[in-house]
């Protein structure tokens, strides 16, 4: 029998009304264990309990949520082998991703620890003699976070260590297909001081949980991760209550390759960004821009790179690229390969399911060439290992092409001119951009966020992330 973990709600663990199955993508007779699901009753009960905490929480004083904050950053870096090896079965990414997600959560936690004691308020003078003005920040309240299923434990900490460190409380539901990852977070924060409520784990489909959780009047910010259509979705719902709303959404990454390209830098950044994690981040470059000088040669090495990949399960030594994270993720990626096909574009590489020594949803890397930019593979997002060349003439119609697409979370550029990088960075309609680097790969004490369809709302992580999680209140006082 396989253990079964519950919902933590108002500092209880607490059973669901039905209970799911989390099995590994590396290996699908792998039972990781049975987790609870919500109903929609208990949606309510998590929040009328953090409603309850949050005001005791937000007057606990500046060291104890600092100690807290550090505490849970400190276990998640002890544990971070042993975490990192959990998340890597669930979700299929190699092992050194798992275990580097985890450290990069612990980090999150730490960072926003000393943003507590950093919470400096602000005094003005006023235009009217002996008044003076001060402006302060508060919690928002109650912030319901959804997270997804990609990155199942840092993109939920980065949305609930700052919602914790300046505080507010937290209703937390994470994607169904991921929840042992969920599970063991929640276990580590429900360790600490916190009063009853101030945290809550709710287990569940979206479908029903998350509908309850982003229809509530009864939340004050609600903060989400996932495919555009659902943040649309949240969007509407949040606007009916007047909900302070944040979306992170879809993507179509582009990397420019220009003509004066280190063409090595350029593979290596093109198989970073488009194909780690299985190709499964929204940050990955699944469009290749490539300059016709440079695009025979570039196809060429990155086929080779390709070539010496290791596809196998995400905890074997030397793994690259682990499985996708489910059958229909699967289905999904080769249904784009077969329309891509279909619609023209040359398959130079990839495209089918593989099998290993495990039953698992693995699939080589897969690569196109002779794609234009209104296909529909290089207009939607696919989220699998799979890349698009597109050949431009040179590095104008490069940006050109780059901008051309309704997303815009981050792009990248691999050249030696200093002009060109600028331009580049001034003219990218994107919320992130890297040069020589890949378009995977960001830091968590600086803004993330995109533009266009890919976000909405105030941008995430760093100092920015105090623009989401707290209101502005301006005093004024006559002595």
């Amino acid at each position: 029998m396989s253990h079964s973990y519950p919902l933590f709600i108002a500092g209880q663990w607490r059973e669901g009304e039905s209970t799911i199955a989390n099995h590994n993508p590396s290996d699908t007779d792998d039972l990781v264990g049975h987790y609870a699901q919500a109903s929609v009753a208990q949606v309510g009960e998590a929040i009328d309990a953090a409603r309850q905490a949050q005001r005791e929480w937000a007057k606990s004083g500046l060291e104890p949520r600092y100690a807290a904050l550090m505490a849970i950053g400190d276990e998640l870096v002890a544990r971070k082998d042993e975490l990192g090896r959990l998340l890597s079965r669930e979700e299929g990414k190699p092992l050194a991703e798992g275990v580097g997600e985890v450290y990069r959560s612990a980090q999150f936690f730490h960072y926003y620890a000393a943003e507590v004691l950093r919470q400096l308020d602000e005094r003005v003078d006023s235009v009217r003699p002996g008044v003076e003005i001060d402006t302060r920040r508060e919690p928002v309240g109650v912030v319901g976070v959804i997270s997804p299923w990609n990155f199942p434990m840092a993109t939920a900490v980065w949305k609930i260590a700052p919602a914790l460190a300046f505080g507010n409380a937290v209703v937390f539901k994470p994607a169904n297909l991921v929840p042992a990852s969920a599970w063991a977070l929640t276990e580590i924060i429900s360790r600490q001081a916190l009063p009853p409520g101030t945290f809550n784990l709710l287990m569940g489909p979206g479908s029903s949980v998350g509908d309850a959780l982003i229809s509530s009047p009864d939340i004050h910010a609600l903060s989400f991760t996932g495919s555009l259509d659902v943040g649309r979705r949240v969007a509407a719902a949040t606007a009916g209550n007047l909900v302070k709303c944040q979306l992170e959404m879809g993507s179509k990454n582009a990397l420019i390759v220009a003509d004066d390209a280190d063409l090595d830098l350029a593979v290596e950044a093109a198989f970073a960004g488009a194909y780690s994690g299985t190709g499964q981040k929204c940050t990955a470059s699944s469009r290749l821009i490539v300059t016709e000088a440079v695009h025979d040669a570039f196809v060429e090495k990155l086929i080779a790179r390709l070539d010496r990949a290791t596809v196998g399960h995400a905890l074997a030594e030397g793994v690259q690229i682990g499985p996708v994270a489910d059958a229909r993720q699967l289905e999904s990626n080769l249904s784009w390969i077969e329309r891509a096909r279909e619609q023209g574009a040359l398959l130079a590489y990839g495209g089918e399911r593989l099998e290993r020594e495990t039953p698992g949803y693995y699939m080589a890397p897969t690569l196109f060439t002779d794609t234009t930019n209104d296909m529909a593979i290089n207009r939607e997002e696919v989220f699998g290992p799979i890349a698009c060349v597109i050949k431009v003439a040179d590095a104008e119609t490069a940006i050109e092409t780059l901008n051309d697409t309704n997303f815009g979370l981050t792009a990248g550029i691999i050249t030696d001119s200093l002009k060109l990088a600028n331009a580049f960075k001034a003219r990218a309609e994107t919320g992130c951009v890297m040069v020589n680097l890949a378009t995977a790969g960001t830091d968590y004490h600086v803004p993330f966020g995109g533009r266009k369809d890919s976000s909405f709302g105030p941008r995430e992580q760093g100092r920015n992330a105090r623009e989401f999680y707290t209101v502005v209140k301006t005093c004024y006082v006559k002595a």
